[in-house]
């Protein structure tokens, strides 16, 4: 009779059951996306890190090779301005790492945290609600069944009294009393079961108000607010995916410019103009050196008319090596293009240095003595002019106030005059060969010819003589002085490039 109000225990078990897995099971995945956006947090993290120490390692490479300099130590060479061009470049290009890194972390990693927070908020507030729904059901589950107990204890006891009363009724010794207190205690046990059983139905109604209302209501409503939040995470993450490319893209341009501009100063590279400066740095002005004389030493020897011999012109001092075309070992020292380069003292008048280079270092002194002379000059006549003024117009200034500095002008420019004439005088030629060391040069050339004309006229010697060791050397000596003036005409204006080093820094 009452198993229609027991028979669902079961089934609402099941639900129960099934609703909370459910509920765990949504807990987990929100709880696994929120976890998720933040490991992709810490990635945008680690990389805008990344950005920073990289772009922090450029500055301090281009810093270590590109040191402050003075002025007379600014890069002459192509390759070395095309060097510093492509580390400033490079400096340009560690700036926009920087921009990428700073971008990253207001935009992507940013934003990624303030999201977070807001998404375990609302994810918080959602599971409350859940909960509090799934209390107040279990709530009003307990009234129903606590209503369903009562009313199948007072059925029961109603059934007793039934029993009872029915017994005591078709009993022939049993008092009338005893069957009026059963009747009567009937009456109250069945009274009692109608009253459980109207509260037991009013519940039961209630909680199955209360149950559509969580599972078609309350509960959907929750899901779906779960449902929303997860679809704006993967939205969210879809957006940052993005941002964390554009940043990319947006420095692309400027970084192509960088590119170019390192590609442009490589096509910078002149090799042509860099040897220019080697030469014209380089250049001395030192002369050539001249023949090594020919040395005789078969003069003490004793000869006879019957030897046959080539007799070689004595000199009554003997032969002296020429003092121009010898080279000491003070000279050698001079010959220092591809050797080591000998340390000289640093003189005011660049007396240390090679022709070629003092007298650059001289006329580069002499053109900023002339600067300052003219300033000078500028400054005198602005005081003579306003001395003019003074003069004309009394009530402007006292005309002798300007005297002082006047003459501390005049006396400036005459100190100036002199260091430049000073400088003028021991400014050497820029021509490496003067006129008269040609005409010198044509005349050993002539006498050397007049001699060679000598040995044409003298007697053909026999062929045992002409073997020996002296005879040989002598005419080999006499071919190559020959061969040597001849050349030096067509040759002499021929020396460019490196030549002129080696013309100039041979003594």
């Amino acid at each position: 009779m009452l198993s229609q109000y027991f028979g669902t225990d079961m089934y609402w078990d099941s639900m129960f059951q099934s609703f909370q897995d459910q509920f765990e099971n949504l807990d987990k995945h929100t709880q696994w996306g929120i976890d998720f956006l933040e490991r992709y947090s810490k990635f945008v993290k680690e990389r805008l890190e990344i950005e920073q120490t990289y772009a922090k390692q450029l500055r301090n490479l281009v810093k270590k090779y590109c040191p402050k300099r003075s002025k007379d130590d600014e890069p002459r060479f192509s390759s070395c301005v095309s060097f510093y061009s492509i580390l400033n470049e490079l400096n340009d290009y560690a700036g926009q790492r920087e921009v990428v890194a700073e971008e990253m972390g207001h935009k992507v990693y940013g934003e990624l945290m303030r999201y977070s927070q807001d998404l375990k908020s609302e994810r918080k507030q959602h599971l409350q609600e859940g909960r509090k729904a799934q209390q107040y059901l279990d709530q009003c589950w307990k009234q129903m069944d606590n209503s369903k107990k009562k009313f199948e204890r007072e059925c029961k006891e109603a059934e007793k009294s039934q029993i009872n009363y029915d017994r005591l009724d078709n009993d022939i010794n049993a008092t009338k009393s005893e069957v009026e207190k059963a009747k009567s205690q009937l009456y109250m046990r069945t009274h009692s079961a109608d009253e459980s059983k109207n509260e037991y139905a009013a519940q039961l109604q209630n909680f199955n108000g209360e149950q559509w209302k969580h599972f078609n209501v309350a509960i959907p409503q929750i899901f779906k607010n779960l449902q929303d939040m997860d679809e704006r995470r993967t939205v969210k993450l879809g957006e940052t995916y993005r941002s964390f490319a554009d940043v990319e893209r947006r420095v692309v341009p400027i970084i192509s410019k960088c590119l170019e501009g390192m590609v442009t100063a490589a096509k910078a590279v002149d090799q042509r103009k860099d040897s220019a400066i080697v030469v014209e740095s380089f250049k001395s002005g030192f002369e050539p050196p001249g023949d090594y004389p020919f040395e005789d030493y078969s003069q003490n020897l004793s000869r006879t008319g019957s030897d046959n011999t080539i007799s070689t012109p004595k000199n009554e001092g003997g032969v002296k090596p020429d003092p121009k075309h010898s080279i000491s070992k003070t000279a050698k020292n001079k010959l220092w293009l591809f050797g080591k380069k000998p340390k000289a003292p640093s003189l005011e008048d660049f007396s240390h240095l090679p022709p070629e280079q003092r007298r650059k270092r001289l006329q580069a002194r002499i053109d900023e003595l002339s600067k300052e002379l003219q300033k000078e000059v500028d400054q005198r006549d602005a005081l003579n002019k306003m001395k003019d003024v003074y003069e004309k117009n009394p009530q402007m200034g006292d005309p002798q106030s300007l005297q002082p500095k006047i003459s501390e002008t005049m006396c400036n420019m005459e100190k100036l005059r002199s260091e430049i004439h000073k400088n003028e005088v021991g400014l050497p030629s820029q021509a490496p060969w003067s006129p008269s060391q040609r005409e010198e040069g044509r005349g050993m050339e002539g006498s050397l010819h007049s001699t060679s004309g000598d040995m044409h006229g003298m007697d053909i010697l026999p062929a045992s003589v002409l073997l020996s060791r002296h005879c040989r050397l002598y005419l080999i000596m006499h071919f190559l002085c020959n061969l040597y003036f001849v050349l030096s005409h067509s040759l002499n204006a021929q020396f460019i490039d490196y030549n002129d080093l080696i013309q100039a820094n041979v003594v």
